[in-house]
């Protein structure tokens, strides 16, 4: 069933879910459609499928590492390894989802831009709350509304929900896409999320 959303599900420590962020919303423009973000914990997916982060095993990490920075530049964009690496960014994601509900998703999708920047391009740790809440303010929020909010039950509950929904929508890593029902797993599916929207399913 045809959607005007591109359902985009991300983690704000996932680099390939920044660089998706960075090409995802030029895609579905010229072909008519909207992106429909979801912020989520990828610890929390892992849990869920029984899986671990491609970093955490020693046999994979050099090769993760190396194709973070490939990748970012066959696209194009700026992209500096953070260290330490990988980071909590529930207080990150609290936020969007604060956003979100409370000012639109566009507002939501500009702090998407903002916070993925700045850890992987400037190297700012979401997971420190000063430094986040610093970034908060930079970004043109209300520096102590934001830390009010990721410290909210409701807005931990808030995003409690949206793990639970993408773990029912099947999704067990990030960056994770669902077009027209069909679910896409990887910033380098990006050649086939084009093709579904220029032809259909394949």
């Amino acid at each position: 069933m045809r959607s005007p959303s591109i359902d985009f599900y991300f983690d704000f420590s996932s680099p390939y879910s920044y660089i998706a962020n960075e090409w995802i919303d030029a895609l579905a423009a010229r072909h008519g459609r909207t992106v429909r973000r979801h912020a989520i914990l990828l610890g929390v997916t892992f849990q869920a499928a029984e899986l671990k982060s491609p970093v955490s095993y020693p046999i994979k990490r050099e090769y993760s590492l190396r194709d973070f920075a490939r990748s970012a530049r066959y696209e194009g964009v700026p992209f500096v390894m953070p260290d330490p690496f990988p980071i909590p960014t529930h207080n990150a994601a609290r936020v969007y989802w604060w956003l979100h509900d409370t000012r639109g998703a566009a507002d939501a999708a500009q702090w998407t831009r903002s916070a993925f920047r700045a850890f992987f391009v400037r190297g700012i740790p979401l997971n420190d709350a000063p430094a986040l809440k610093a970034l908060a303010a930079d970004s043109g929020l209300d520096a102590d509304a934001a830390e009010a909010a990721w410290n909210d039950p409701a807005w931990k509950e808030r995003l409690k929900r949206a793990n639970e929904q993408a773990i029912a929508a099947g999704v067990f890593g990030a960056p994770f896409f669902i077009v027209d029902g069909e679910p896409f797993w990887g910033n380098d599916r990006k050649p086939q999320i084009e093709r579904v929207l220029t032809s259909g399913p394949f």
